[in-house]
């Protein structure tokens, strides 16, 4: 897993592109087919001569203060024209295209060196035209979703005057729990590493001084996606193995994919706050990886470096203590390695006063004011700083035709069948169907948390899941809601009490006056019946960490009672957490993970509900058993007394009788059926540097074309350091006529049966390495090969 930015195993086959979806063929819309060893390869480009000298000039003419200025970060709501004149560094959030330009030529023309702002946003799965949320994405298995997902966003974002983002979220993460677990790709960092590459060169292209590109910062750096309790912003304690091998393969797939700007975390990783690691941020990142872009902070973590006072604070955010006041913040954080900071203003407002005391130096300033400009020229703003107003408010811009057929594409290829008995998918579009459950018409489930700008007036019209049902069938397409879907806004003082879950979503009757014994009554009169249920967009993403993760409020009321009429219910979910599915596993005939799918989510959970395309994404996260299972994952450590629920004296729950999760990581169900058979490798030994060859072969056994992931593992079963039961090092998805075969093909060398030690140290170990192909996680067939010294 060392060198992450290189090859392994393709990860798609040629799309039949001319696929009719709802009437409109996919046919040129531009995606173009891609391995995982195509995804992983590095792109950096070298630094360019021209743009140092330039750097170093306008470094050279810059005093002291005007070098603060550009460390600074501010929000929408901060700055000012004193704040554009005096040369601030980079502005977030503000999406008027106007007031970028205003501010943009107070920098340009009125600033005494002319240098243009940074604009940013956090486009994360989408601006105006929404994709699939990143772990919906992931359920793909196909890097081509997340490179279409991260192209139109950075086009629309761009247009707009902004010129970088803040995506992608690369944080793996065993906790579902924690709400942020959305954004990312899920509990691999082999998977996590595909999208993670996959997005950057979305985003940034070969070069992102383009108009239709931006420069991607890659977050949050690192491990926050592993918080104690799963709550978000929380501390994070691991050893250096596993950092080095789970968490932080990603960003180095999205460093070495050309990502020029990171964004530091919030929280601690053993003891030390992200923002404040110098290990993290400049032996790892700019040393070891040679990272020459720029290191931003997140929103006021350079404040919360800070002890927070005996009573109530009153200078702003604190916590950690690692700073006693602001000027030591300011320090703490640039001498680590940060490079510009966000909101808070230590390190701008106490420079001088810290330069003068020698608790920052001239030359870390120094580096960290030339990797900023770097950024702005790579980007091209200096000759092109400003936008284009009329593009900018032209509809027309946005939710063009060729970018709602790649959202719909992409949220198609997301879905996850979990469970298809008497096989009631796919439905028949000449039967009547009754649609029931709170999230069957709504618009933010479509779209999910984190959604860019997606519902303002110049962003497509989103389809729900009643619209896109209605034009997908030939017969009576009946709602009813049954129950209230109830938004939980925070309040303006942002005080935001704790809720319960029938607060949350599905209490009392529905928007459309309905009740839960009129969706019986509606489930009695239809030929076909689908539940659309799962959580409010507002309980995953930032701060929206979950201590349950059953259906919140009244849901499973609801499943009962439409299944006690007998009628074989379908259940479609939409969520970001992955949930404990227990009661719904028991009572629904098929259940059909959908996530929150975009703007053409209605259409593209039409088309699979429909059988217009097959449903053939795979769990990118295992699905647990009760919460007091988690964190579970696939790729744990076996210990002394791997878990066997038979025999008391293991590693199990008492109350349990079972050790696997409900649903594991890379499952998922087609409409069809699929053997994966025949895996060979292409020698029984290798040296340390040598290569292996995998291969397998897969046959559609089922009577119509479909989807499969073939997947391949392995596992190290003696080593130094006591390695994961199973590690996911290939993956490849197939589509398949009906009796149609096919091969696929995997490369192993030292990066993948190699792994870093707790010295931090990359070893390649002699010994027997185990080989496990098939199509998820709980891939049976093995073969094995050794490494000799």
């Amino acid at each position: 897993m060392a060198t992450i930015g290189r090859r392994t195993g393709a990860v798609g086959t040629a799309l039949v592109l001319a696929l009719t979806i709802g009437g409109s063929a996919l046919a040129g819309i531009g995606i173009d087919r891609s391995s995982d060893e195509q995804a992983l390869a590095p792109t950096r480009a070298p630094a360019s001569a021209t743009i140092e000298q330039k750097v170093d000039k306008l470094l050279s003419q810059m005093t002291t203060q005007e070098k603060l200025q550009q460390v600074q970060l501010l929000s929408d709501g901060q700055i000012t024209d004193a704040d554009a004149k005096a040369g601030v560094g980079s502005v977030f959030s503000l999406v008027d295209p106007e007031q970028i330009n205003h501010f943009q030529h107070i920098a340009v023309e009125q600033s005494r060196l002319h240098i243009p702002i940074l604009f940013a946003y956090d486009t994360i799965h989408g601006y105006r035209t929404i994709f699939p949320v990143p772990l919906g994405a992931a359920s793909s298995f196909d890097p081509e979703v997340a490179q279409a997902d991260a192209a139109v966003g950075a086009r629309e974002s761009a247009t707009e005057g902004l010129k970088q983002v803040y995506s992608p979220m690369v944080d793996v993460s065993h906790e579902p729990r924690w709400g942020r677990i959305v954004e990312g790709a899920g509990e691999d960092p082999y998977l996590g590493s595909v999208m993670a590459a996959a997005r950057v060169k979305g985003a940034q292209g070969t070069d992102y001084s383009a108009p239709d590109k931006v420069v991607s910062s890659v977050k949050h750096y690192v491990a926050y996606g592993e918080p104690e309790g799963g709550r978000d912003y929380n501390t994070t304690d691991m050893s250096e193995s596993r950092l080095r091998n789970f968490y932080l393969p990603p960003f180095k797939a999205a460093i070495d994919a050309g990502a020029d700007t990171v964004m530091c975390s919030f929280n601690a990783i053993n003891g030390v706050p992200g923002c404040a690691n110098k290990y993290t941020e400049t032996d790892i990142l700019k040393k070891e990886w040679r990272f020459d872009g720029f290191v931003e902070s997140d929103y006021t973590a350079v404040a919360e470096l800070r002890a927070c006072p005996p009573v109530e604070p009153d200078s702003g955010p604190c916590g950690h203590g690692v700073a006693a006041d602001g000027p030591e913040a300011g320090a703490a954080a640039l001498m680590a390695g940060t490079d510009s900071e966000m909101v808070s203003t230590n390190i701008r407002d106490y420079g001088q006063q810290l330069l003068a005391d020698h608790q920052i130096t001239m030359s870390r300033l120094d580096d960290a004011v030339r990797r900023i400009l770097r950024v702005k020229f790579r980007a091209g703003l200096f000759d092109h700083p400003y936008v284009d107003v009329t593009t900018a408010s032209d509809p027309a811009s946005y939710g063009r035709p060729e970018d709602l057929a790649k959202s719909r594409w992409a949220a198609s290829r997301s879905m996850v069948l979990l469970k298809n008995d008497g096989q009631p998918l796919p439905l028949d579009p000449s039967k009547s169907t009754a649609l029931i459950g709170p999230l069957g018409a709504t618009v933010d489930e479509m779209l999910g948390p984190w959604s860019g700008r997606g519902t303002d007036p110049l962003a497509p019209k989103f389809v729900t899941l009643f619209d896109g049902l209605k034009a997908a069938s030939s017969a009576p397409v009946t709602y009813t809601a049954a129950c209230n879907l109830a938004h939980n806004f925070d309040p303006p003082n942002n005080a935001n009490p704790p809720i319960t879950p029938d607060e949350e979503v599905c209490a009392g009757p529905g928007d459309d006056g309905t009740t839960i014994q009129d969706a019986v009554t509606a489930a009695d009169n239809a030929d076909q019946v689908v539940l659309a249920l799962g959580e409010s967009a507002f309980m995953s993403g930032e701060a929206n960490s979950r201590s349950q993760l059953d259906l919140p409020g009244h849901q499973e009321e609801l499943l009962d009672a439409v299944a006690a009429t007998g009628k074989p219910v379908v259940v479609v979910l939409f969520n970001g957490h992955p949930l404990d599915l227990t009661a719904v596993q028991d009572k629904a005939a098929a259940i059909l993970e959908a996530w929150f799918p975009g703007t053409e989510g209605g259409n593209a959970v039409a088309d699979v509900l429909y059988g217009k395309v097959d449903p053939g994404g795979k769990l990118p996260v295992s699905m647990p058993r009760g919460v007091g299972t988690v964190p579970y994952y696939y790729n744990h450590e076996p210990t002394g007394r791997p878990c066997d629920a038979t025999f008391k004296w293991n590693s199990r729950y008492r109350d349990q009788s079972t050790c696997q999760p409900l649903y594991p990581f890379g499952y998922g169900l087609s409409y069809t059926s699929f053997d994966v058979s025949n895996l060979k490798l292409s020698r029984s030994s290798v040296g340390r540097n040598g290569t292996v060859t995998v291969t397998m072969d897969v046959k559609n056994t089922g009577e119509r074309a479909g989807d499969d992931v073939v997947q391949m593992y392995i596992h190290d079963p003696v080593a130094s350091i006591s390695q994961p039961v199973r590690r996911l090092r290939g993956f490849q998805r197939v589509s398949l006529e009906s009796g149609e075969s096919t091969t696929v093909t995997f490369t192993l060398d030292k990066s993948d049966f190699g792994f870093y030690d707790n010295r931090g140290k990359f070893v390649v170990e002699p010994g027997t390495i185990e080989v496990y192909g098939g199509d998820s996680s709980a891939a049976a067939m093995e073969r094995s090969f050794t490494v000799t010294r």
